[in-house]
């Protein structure tokens, strides 16, 4: 279903935002859009939400599953003003949100569904998970110019590693800042800011919640990656994101020949590989 704006899908989607688990996808660029939807919904969202332009074209039974809701990505924070505005219109709904050419994985997602998940993770009373978004990126530049290439694709096998998250009085309790990838090795092309790998991309809606710029929550429980009492499961987001922005950046462009370096290691597509590589958590999820 198509809306005209925003609000429109926030006063009369209902559908869309009746039952969760909801996914909401943003598209930056027209890069990889239909894989994008059919991987989520794949996974078992009860609905699938497109933010994007007018200019993102789609076959007739992919359009039929999702909702179509037009957004000029190009302004400041648009999709932290997006969630929020979703957060207050649909309250204890579970949403996941990513952007075009990321893919999410959980553990066993490949016979289980995120309801199922999500089922499990509710009854561990926790209200949102931690996911790391795993870098994608294609071997051959040359072949794929905006280091895009789903049958070709790269991750680092290792380079991954956690600080201590500080609070205004000290670290915060079982909160850490994670980093790897892409950001790190060219992190001389990357903000400070931008270079965690960290997101709380999985989250049950609650009244006053708010998503910051920096994809933490409001909520500081939010923004744990387990409870008190044991681990907890996370997730992982396989994306192509940041490949794609520093091969399309023309300040950074030039200065990357390739991605690859001893520690590259091919994307097999499943979760077992996010398991061994310690890129996420099963928790007591069996």
């Amino acid at each position: 279903m198509r809306y005209t704006s925003l609000a429109a899908f926030l006063s009369d989607g209902s559908a869309a935002l009746a039952k969760g688990p909801v996914a909401l996808i943003f598209a930056e660029d027209l890069c990889e859009i239909a894989s994008t939807l059919r991987h989520h919904i794949g996974l078992g969202f009860r609905e699938t939400v497109l933010f994007g332009g007018d200019d993102i074209d789609l076959d007739e039974a992919l359009e039929a599953q999702i909702h179509r809701v037009p957004l000029d990505m190009r302004r400041a924070d648009v999709v932290v003003d997006t969630v929020n505005a979703v957060i207050a219109a649909a309250p204890d709904l579970w949403f996941y949100y990513c952007y075009n050419a990321e893919f999410l994985f959980f553990p066993f997602c490949e016979t289980r569904t995120i309801g199922e998940l999500l089922a499990f993770h509710t009854e561990e009373r926790r209200s949102a998970m931690l996911t790391y978004v795993v870098d994608l990126y294609a071997a051959d530049l040359s072949a794929y110019p905006d280091a895009v290439a789903l049958d070709e694709a790269y991750l680092d096998k290792s380079g991954y590693y956690a600080l201590g998250r500080k609070g205004p009085d000290g670290p915060r309790e079982r909160q850490l800042d994670f980093f790897g990838g892409l950001r790190w090795r060219f992190e001389e092309h990357v903000p400070a800011n931008r270079r965690k790998i960290d997101r709380i991309a999985i989250f049950k809606a609650a009244k006053g919640l708010k998503l910051r710029p920096d994809h933490t929550f409001s909520e500081e429980e939010y923004n744990t990656y387990s409870c008190p009492w044991h681990h907890n499961l996370t997730a992982s987001i396989a994306s192509f994101r940041t490949a794609k922005a520093l091969k399309t950046n023309a300040g950074s462009a030039p200065d990357i020949k390739s991605f690859m370096w001893h520690n590259s290691e091919e994307f097999q597509w499943h979760s077992q590989q996010f398991l061994d590589l310690g890129l996420m958590e099963t928790g007591q999820w069996f």
